[in-house]
């Protein structure tokens, strides 16, 4: 579930060049990302388009994507893979994806590592017609907007207390469609990714496409959009308010603790390996599915 094209003049294993339109990432067979740990945060893997084989060293596995959100603690540690396997024989195989990775508090480092699905079609939708008659859809993937309340986040994350006002939101305007996001609380950091379109206005401001903005979430923010579609990634949360050590896979507080996590991954592989290959893909003709540690298996809604 390759390509079926010639490899040369790629680093295979370290391809982030767009070579003919595509890359490798770290895959040497398939594209994606073989067996690799992690320590200390969470990863929140958002699949706007193509489908991700995930496998970890739990023994946990899944396929997932078209709008599905795997939602991953690692804490004390876990290794993972994520594969984007050519599923499509005669047609491409678009692949667009987010991976947003979320600190843990230092109480919550080491907890047992964890993973949950958010399936496309439980993720709440709002919906919002401005007076012009302008359509703008907002996907509410963590968080609370309006009436419109997230499914809950594992059980040891940040974004568990509703009081951190967590919030991972994906904005869709129809060209020209204005759209107010409610304020939050006093002391919440909120950013705007511009990803997808041609211009918006954030305040008053002209905003060019493939731009981030950092915006004050104390007040109701007003976005106009400019004259083609436009997508928005909105990312809100309250600071943890604790020292941040980021080396590679890990996420910690001190640089002894990001020692310690190379030390016992080394000593231990966070469990080992349990599959055959460190770029597990699954069967072409699987659908979309979750099967978790304790072999209870979801498929995909």
């Amino acid at each position: 579930m390759g390509p079926a094209v010639s490899m040369k003049g790629r680093s295979l294993g370290d391809d982030f060049i767009i070579k003919d339109g595509w890359r490798m990432y770290h895959g040497k067979k398939v594209p994606g990302f073989p067996g690799h740990p992690h320590r200390g945060f969470e990863t929140i893997t958002v699949v706007r388009d193509g489908l991700v084989d995930h496998a970890d060293s739990l023994g946990a596995s899944g396929r997932y994507g078209e709008g599905d959100v795997q939602w991953m603690t690692a804490g004390k540690g876990v290794q993972h893979s994520e594969m984007f396997p050519l599923l499509k024989k005669e047609e491409e195989n678009p692949m667009e994806l987010f991976q947003i990775w979320l600190n843990l508090p230092k109480k919550n480092k080491m907890v047992e590592p964890h993973f949950k699905m958010l399936w496309g079609s439980k993720i709440p939708k709002l919906k919002h017609t401005d007076s012009a008659g302008k359509a703008t859809e907002v996907e509410v993937i963590a968080g609370k907007l309006n009436d419109h309340t997230a499914p809950a986040p594992p059980p040891d994350s940040w974004a568990a207390d509703a009081a951190n006002e967590v919030a991972i939101f994906n904005l869709k305007l129809a060209p020209g469609a204005a759209f107010t996001l409610p304020k939050a609380s006093k002391g919440i950091n909120r950013s705007l990714y511009f990803y997808l379109g041609n211009q918006i206005s954030v305040a008053g401001k002209m905003i060019e496409k493939y731009h981030a903005v950092v915006v004050n979430a104390a007040v109701d923010l007003n976005i106009v959009n400019g004259d083609t579609e436009a997508k928005i990634l909105v990312l809100q949360g309250r600071p943890i308010g604790e020292t941040v050590i980021q080396y590679g896979p890990f996420v910690m507080n001190t640089k002894e603790e990001i020692q310690q996590a190379f030390e016992d991954y080394h000593a231990t592989k966070f469990g080992g390996w349990p599959w055959t290959r460190y770029d597990q893909v699954h069967d072409r003709t699987e659908g979309r599915f979750a099967r978790h540690a304790d072999g209870t298996v979801e498929l995909g809604a």
